[in-house]
């Protein structure tokens, strides 16, 4: 019953900013024990975890992307947002936002987002 949408840009620069908003429906991000996150797949390429953010609002990074992550959160408006910093080609990719429940359980997604970093 929840649902989860991603929103933002789909071309982005070279060292410019990627910022998403996911936007969810059905389900709180307040409630307890669920978390927030986002994910990505680029062309021909595995799913990468990004980070997620918790319903306290505590935050946590992949290793090797945590220098240009960061996610925040509105709870007035049950959404939440990611921006990665001074991206490359190599950061192209559809963008998920993904609900998580208990042990690395992934329930819900979004349909995804096509986000290309090209000049």
């Amino acid at each position: 019953q929840v649902q989860l949408q991603e929103s933002g840009p789909g071309l982005v620069k070279p060292s410019q900013t990627l910022s998403l908003t996911c936007t969810v429906s059905g389900g709180s991000i307040s409630t307890n024990y669920f978390y927030w996150s986002w994910i990505r797949q680029p062309p021909g390429k595995g799913l990468e975890w990004i980070g997620h953010i918790t319903y306290t609002g505590s935050t946590y990074y992949n290793p090797s992307l945590k220098s240009r992550t960061s996610i925040f959160r509105d709870a007035s408006e049950n959404r939440f947002t990611l921006h990665l910093s001074s991206v490359t080609p190599e950061d192209t990719a559809v963008y998920y936002c993904v609900r998580g429940g208990d042990n690395w359980y992934f329930d819900s997604w979004g349909q995804g987002t096509q986000v290309t970093v090209s000049s």
